[in-house]
């Protein structure tokens, strides 16, 4: 995926006020669709987020986040009071979320200041390549927005594509900290 960072944008704090997105980036996938990088989740994303977590037929979604308890069950304003901060890869013809990853302060151990990311692509724009550069691009963009940051991963050890992707952009696992449920991985 190619991805065209905006210039000129606004100054603006993380997080943004909940429901406010800002237009950080334009991309284009293998396949020529074209995308809108965003800060933040409108209502309708949030719908669509909202949807996607009770999408039972979703397995990968259902097997490997806890979104259906989160999002689909729980209250998108209670999870985004946790200084969560939301990008969103939306394909830019039908205004449809292609994926998510968000970004929060939470700690993983006493030393650094830690920040806990997540990551997820949503059919059908799941395997079509376009995770690898949207979490770089949006991984560099949060750390110039809040700088001297570790990141923390939590995966399902049954995800591994999710933790060879997690490997290709630097994690490492922390052994003692995985069990036979999660990975544990870190990227200083």
């Amino acid at each position: 995926m190619q991805i065209t960072p905006k210039t000129n944008l606004e100054e603006f704090s993380l997080p943004l006020p909940i429901y406010r997105t800002i237009h950080i980036a334009d991309a284009v996938g293998k396949n020529n669709d074209e995308f809108s990088l965003l800060i933040g989740l409108d209502k309708n994303l949030v719908s669509q987020l909202k949807k996607y977590s009770l999408d039972l037929s979703d397995i990968e979604i259902q097997t490997f986040t806890s979104d259906k308890i989160r999002f689909g069950e729980g209250i998108y304003e209670d999870w985004y009071k946790k200084n969560r901060a939301p990008f969103a890869l939306v394909q830019k013809n039908t205004n449809i979320l292609a994926a998510l990853i968000w970004f929060g302060p939470k700690s993983f151990e006493q030393n650094g200041n830690w920040h806990t990311v997540a990551w997820r692509a949503y059919n059908p724009f799941r395997g079509k390549r376009l995770m690898k550069e949207f979490i770089k691009f949006t991984m560099d963009f949060y750390v110039k927005k809040i700088p001297n940051i570790k990141f923390w991963a939590s995966i399902k050890i049954e995800n591994t594509g999710s933790i060879k992707l997690a490997g290709m952009l630097g994690f490492q696992e922390v052994k003692e900290k995985s069990n036979n449920i999660s990975c544990v991985m870190v990227k200083n």
